[in-house]
This record gives C-alpha cells, structure tokens and sequence, in this order.
C-alpha cells in the first residue's frame, strides 16, 4: 500500500521552499507534544531511570520554545509550500502541546518504577537523530533525488517511534537471558575483565559483540524463520537513517539477547558496555544514511554506509553481515565491496516485495505460508 500523495514530498528543497522552516517546525512542534505529554503524565509515560536527570525549569522553558518555533515555522511553510503536510504536523503538534501543556501539574511527582511507555525516550531520539541526519543527508547525499519524506518514510518512522516506547520492554527481553547465564560466570575471569582499562574494555566488546552478531545475523538469512523476521529488515527500497529503524521486534531482541549475553557473562564494566550501547546505536544509524562518502583507508577497518549499502543491494544477497568489523567477512568469506561502487537498488530480489506498512510488517512473521 503506497503513502497518500500529501504524505509524500516531491517538492524542492532549496532554501526559500518551505521545506527547511517545515522540517525544522515539524520536528520541534512533534517534541514539543512528546514533551508536553510527558508533564502530564509524567508516570505514565517516562522512563523512571532517566527522570531524576531532567531540570524541569530548563525543559519547560524549552518546551515553551519549540512550540513558538514550531507555530511560526510551520506558518511560513504554508505559506511557501503547494502540499501543506509539514506546515500542518508543526502547527498542530504545536497546539496540541499547548493544549496538553495545559493539563500538565504545577509539580509533577513521579517516583514509581513500573513499566512504562517511553515517550521521553522517543523525544530525546527524535532531536538527536533529526539534528545530526537530516542535516548530513541534504548536505552530502547519495541520491540527490530521493526526499527526505519519501514514499515509506510513515512507515519507517512508525518503527522508530515503537522502538523508542517500548524500550523497557525491550531492555527487560534483552536481559534476561543474559541474566539466566549468571551461573556460568567465572568471578575471576570477570574481575580480570572488569580491571582492564575501559578503553580496551570498549575494544574487547566490538570484538566480541560483532562475532556474535556476525553469526547471528547470516543465521537470519539461512533459517526460514528467522529470515521471516529479518526480511523486514531488508524490504526497505530506500536508503536512509529511518530506514534502518525498520526492525522487527522479534529480530532486535534476539539479536541484543545473544550478543548482550556474553557482554555481561564476561563481567565488562557498565561504563564500557554503555559507551559501547552509545556506539552501536549511532553507527547503525549512519551506515544506513543516504550518505556519499567514501571513507578510503577506513573501509577495510570500520563498517561505513558504502558496505552496509551492499548488504541492502537487490543483487548480490547473502554479503557483507559483519555490523562493526568488516574484515569479518573477508575472514569468512562474505565480503563485497567493488572498487568506489555503490548499489543500484535496495530491496529483497527479485519480484518479491516486503508487505507495506507499519501493522503488515508487524504480523508478517506470523501469517499463514503462501500469503503476501
């Protein structure tokens, strides 16, 4: 099913199009109402671990701002703009954060511990991959004539916004096998993990993280199952930093369940597996950008968007599994990666389409054999 037209953008992007103020405006008014939500109803909808960090004076003066820049920048882009989609998502989150602002308490109290969905978490995301990604891909792109809002760019933030509110749950799914291995821990072996320096410690992790993942996810490409899930994965036509929020949940848990189980099995320090968390959620992000750049002297060390595009490539299939260190696959035979080359097309192969949308996606695993 294709995204109705005025979901879509095929108009310019150039300065002075109402594409910048409507972008910027959308983002701003979208954290504004997650923002607002989340003073309403601060237990409901915040993560207890990370609400003892909020200044609340700082955030409400923040969200007092966003929704100004929200309204006025959504404003301008009406009036510049033929399609009114950005304009109106800025001046509606606005108002509607206003509204909810509204019902906010004076003093929101919120010590529970319960589960909870996340919107803080979605808030935060959406600020900080908007500001480094949409800048990055308008500014150096690949395709210069792909849109920012392309064709399934709803469905592929339906997923980036599920995987922000469910990450408590998430979390919990992830660690419990992880914390069901604890009697094959071997106490001295982790203390002398545990006194490494972090750095080498940090290094240690990608090592250890990526040999797991490397398994794991040619597995997903081999196991009929397995390749239900994954296949969602690979059903994006499209390049770009939302393209690769499109992950089914079962695929992500279990993937972070295998590869977390080690990490905590082996003893590393938290400080070492959190900056490792930091690390492998940015770079996930960026080899998926439509991004131009080739890296050079890099590309045989590091994963870059340039190789993880071939693992996306209609043609060939089965390369390029490694997520941090390529020379994985060379090890294992799996590397592809022509001379300054980038893939044609994106998609599963073949006249084979994923199904389209959020909800589709969601039950495909799970539909009776035979059926699209």
């Amino acid at each position: 099913m294709a995204a109705p037209r005025w979901l879509t953008t095929d108009e310019p992007h150039r300065f002075g199009s109402g594409w910048i103020s409507g972008t910027i405006g959308a983002i701003a008014g979208l954290a504004a109402a997650g923002t607002a939500l989340c003073l309403a109803l601060p237990d409901q909808l915040t993560t207890p671990a990370l609400r003892g960090w909020y200044p609340l004076p700082w955030v409400r003066a923040a969200l007092a701002t966003a929704i100004g820049v929200a309204f006025a920048l959504g404003a301008v882009s009406l009036a510049l703009r033929r399609k009114p989609t950005l304009g109106l998502v800025a001046v509606g989150a606005a108002l509607a954060a206003a509204g909810l602002w509204a019902l906010a308490p004076a003093a929101p109290v919120a010590d529970g511990t319960r589960p909870t969905l996340a919107v803080d978490v979605f808030v935060l995301n959406l600020l900080l991959y908007s500001a480094l990604f949409v800048p990055l891909e308008r500014l150096w792109p690949l395709r210069r004539d792909q849109p920012t809002f392309r064709p399934d760019w709803w469905t592929d933030f339906a997923w980036f916004v599920s995987s922000a509110l469910l990450v408590q749950v998430t979390t919990f799914l992830v660690l419990g096998p992880a914390e069901s291995l604890a009697f094959a821990a071997v106490p001295a072996l982790q203390s002398t993990v545990r006194a490494l320096p972090l750095a080498l410690q940090f290094a240690a992790i990608v090592l250890v993280a990526d040999l797991v993942q490397y398994w794991v996810h040619r597995a997903c490409h081999r196991v009929p199952w397995l390749w239900r899930c994954h296949a969602i994965h690979h059903s994006a036509e499209a390049m770009d930093w939302l393209a690769g929020s499109r992950l089914h949940t079962l695929d992500a848990v279990l993937t972070r369940a295998l590869v977390y189980a080690p990490l905590f099995v082996l003893g590393f320090a938290p400080a070492a597996i959190g900056a490792y968390l930091v690390f492998v959620a940015a770079q996930a992000t960026f080899v998926h950008a439509n991004v131009g750049w080739r890296l050079g002297w890099l590309e045989p060390w590091l994963v870059t968007p340039r190789f993880h595009h071939w693992h996306h490539a209609e043609a060939p299939l089965d390369t390029n599994f490694a997520v941090h260190l390529p020379w994985l696959d060379r090890l294992f035979g799996t590397w592809h990666l022509p001379p300054a080359a980038w893939p044609a097309s994106y998609g599963l192969g073949g006249n084979q389409r994923g199904p389209r949308g959020f909800w589709r996606q969601l039950a495909a695993p799970f539909a009776p054999r035979g059926r699209p």
